[in-house]
C-alpha cells in the first residue's frame, strides 16, 4: 500500500488500521499512546506520526493464533 518508512497521522493510522485489520479507533490509538500499549509513534512538535511497518508488527502481535472454535466459556464459583 505504501513505500517503506512513510508515516502516517493518527487519523489515517487508524483508517489504515480499520481497513487491513478490520480494528482501531483514532480514540482508541490515542488511549492506547496515553498507557504505553500502541503501536510505536515518533513525534514532529506535537504531531504523532506511525511508521506503517510498526503498525502491521503492533496489528499482527495482537491477533490469535488461528482457531477452529470459539474460546471454551470459565465458570466463576459462586
Amino acid at each position: 500500500m505504501s513505500a517503506p518508512g512513510k508515516f502516517l497521522r493518527r487519523d489515517a493510522a487508524a483508517e489504515y488500521l480499520k481497513s487491513r485489520y478490520g480494528f482501531c479507533t483514532k480514540s482508541s490509538l490515542a488511549k492506547y499512546a496515553s498507557e504505553g500499549s500502541g503501536p510505536e509513534m515518533q513525534y514532529y512538535g506535537r504531531v504523532p506520526l506511525y511508521p506503517i511497518e510498526g503498525l502491521d508488527h503492533w496489528a499482527e502481535s495482537r491477533l490469535t493464533a488461528p482457531v477452529n472454535r470459539a474460546r471454551p466459556r470459565v465458570e466463576v464459583a459462586a
